[in-house]
């Protein structure tokens, strides 16, 4: 008797454990504004309009910056692995809200904090050249290797 009890409690533990799916939020956090530090250059992140968050898809981990070259140098840096799967948040330059990096449409020539002068806009923006995150790349990557 005993014997069926401990199979039926360890089946009932082990359903319990496959159905309790650890699952990660993905979706973007609102910034502690002029508290939280840019996670390569330890600036405090204030202006609204070219913060960024990166969401790794492994744990769920947040990193916060105040500039996309911040970003995309800090990839380089750390060696992380996971960059290609980041999920990859940016304020755009005109509401401050939260958008997609990967779809954003980018512009050159703004004053940004670490004035690397991209701004992320969620609609084009007109008489400008809209380009996408790997231009972006690669531009802020031959700036560092200048």
């Amino acid at each position: 008797m005993m014997k069926k009890i401990n199979y039926i409690f360890f089946t009932v533990l082990v359903l319990f454990v496959i159905g309790c799916e650890f699952k990660i939020d993905t979706t973007p956090k609102e910034v502690k504004w002029d508290r939280e530090v840019c996670e390569r250059c330890k600036m405090i992140i204030s202006d609204r309009k070219y913060a960024v968050q990166i969401i790794n898809p492994k744990n769920g981990d947040r990193f916060y910056f105040d500039d996309i070259g911040c970003t995309i140098l800090w990839f380089e840096e750390q060696n992380i692995d996971w960059k290609n799967d980041a999920y990859i948040y940016v304020t755009d330059a005109k509401t401050g809200k939260w958008i997609d990096a990967r779809n954003a449409y980018w512009t050159y020539g703004a004053i940004t904090p670490m004035a690397f002068g991209f701004s992320a806009n969620k609609t084009k923006i007109l008489n400008k050249e809209n380009n996408d995150l790997n231009y972006v790349i690669k531009k802020v990557l031959e700036t560092r290797d200048e």
